[in-house]
């Protein structure tokens, strides 16, 4: 299953962590050098919602930033 907003197409986004040592120069330091960098994967906020399309009770993968928006009717 995939992580994909149904509504706006929001998917998962890649960035990375950066390692830091040292201490910052604003404290004293010499400054914060970088030691490393290594990839993650921002995922978007999904939720399973039970929502009304085209009439019938389905269930799909929206994302908070849409269901907060209102942009489909939850079905009760």
């Amino acid at each position: 299953m995939s992580r994909i907003c149904t509504i706006c197409g929001k998917k998962p986004s890649a960035g990375r962590t950066i390692k830091r040592r040292g201490l910052a120069k604003i404290k004293g330091g010499v400054g914060q050098r970088i030691t490393g960098t290594s990839k993650r994967r921002f995922l978007p906020n999904l939720k399973m919602v039970r929502v009304i399309v085209d009439g019938r009770k389905k269930r799909i993968k929206i994302c908070t930033k849409c269901l907060k928006a209102g942009k489909v009717k939850k079905a009760v």
